[in-house]
């Protein structure tokens, strides 16, 4: 998670040198199966997060660095994923070739066109990256940087979110999916997509990032926290609609401006729209960061399907509101 170098000093890994597969030699499992109308109170669970998680984050996939066979293997699960779905592609495929990374490397993109007539022209990106650091510094035997919190868990969370509204087809406005490589290497996926996106004048009314969801914050009387809390309103309005203290203000998340050091920052300087990053990592309930501990075992994927189920209708409320709630602080 880029934003975090910032706050826990320079990166503990080495790169490892790959190459890219043909997209026809990885051996992907296939999605779990698809239930529609589930009411979101019991619509993820930890058996499925962990279903998803346990691939994501599994030594297979090495890592997930950029360019390299094992996100290659990572993004043909999640086309996997958004085909069972119903989740069409963005683009001409799902891959989004990024143009500022020398290796191949993808974005992998998926919509869902809104139903209103008038509110489908307007776009709402729910995003998170799938890269990892890959290979570091052997570590008791292990040299595989798994990256499960970082980022198996938000890519994880975005799949879920991906899944409802394929299936239900429940929002008026557009919903894009994406899943961003090359975060690792300085929010490299995201920024191309973003200024792709306003480069094809996108009406684009809000951006949602999620980051390291895979453990609970603890002695907090919110949910999740959201990166550059103060600069909307997107906290009331998410509490507003999920009829709780679902968001709060992480003062650590301040201090160290993390508003500025995940994906959601390229959509904010190409759209000057509300762009945040939701969280639950908070510098105290997780000591795995870019290390080969960062492994899916340690996760809680009860805590991670109950985010899930507490966080759909809040995107429901979102794209469905007749007008655009979440403002920019003036």
């Amino acid at each position: 998670m880029k934003f975090f170098l910032y706050a826990l000093g320079a990166m503990l890994f080495a790169t490892c040198s790959s190459t890219q597969t043909n997209s026809t030699a990885a051996v992907v499992p296939s999605p779990p199966s698809v239930k529609a109308n589930v009411s979101t109170d019991d619509f993820s669970n930890a058996d499925r997060i962990g279903e998803i998680m346990n691939y994501l984050a599994s030594d297979e996939l090495k890592g997930r660095d950029s360019g390299s066979e094992g996100i290659e293997k990572a993004a043909q699960y999640i086309e996997n994923h958004f085909t069972a779905y119903g989740v069409k592609p963005y683009f001409e495929s799902y891959r989004d070739t990024l143009s500022n990374f020398k290796k191949p490397a993808y974005n992998v993109v998926g919509v869902v066109e809104g139903s209103d007539p008038k509110l489908k022209d307007e776009f709402i990106v729910i995003g998170a990256h799938y890269d990892h650091i890959g290979i570091v510094e052997m570590e008791n035997g292990d040299a595989i940087a798994n990256g499960a919190n970082d980022n198996a868990s938000g890519t994880t969370t975005v799949l879920e979110f991906a899944r409802y509204f394929g299936t239900n087809k429940t929002n008026k406005r557009t919903l894009i999916f994406a899943l961003f490589s090359a975060e690792e290497k300085g929010l490299l996926g995201a920024k191309h997509l973003a200024k792709k996106l306003k480069e094809s004048n996108l009406n684009l009314y809000t951006m949602l990032n999620f980051e390291m969801t895979g453990v609970p914050l603890k002695g907090k009387d919110y949910f999740m926290y959201i990166t550059g809390y103060d600069m909307s309103n997107l906290a009331s309005v998410s509490n507003a609609y999920a009829k709780e203290n679902l968001i709060g203000f992480l003062p650590t998340a301040k201090e160290f401006n993390l508003y500025q050091r995940s994906d959601n920052y390229a959509f904010h300087e190409e759209f000057e729209v509300p762009s945040h990053t939701f969280c639950t990592f908070d510098f105290t309930n997780f000591d795995h960061y870019h290390k080969v501990g960062d492994e899916p075992d340690i996760m809680d994927f009860a805590h991670m399907a109950t985010l899930v189920n507490k966080t759909i209708p809040v995107l429901e409320g979102i794209a469905n509101g007749a007008t655009q709630e979440i403002k920019l602080s003036n």
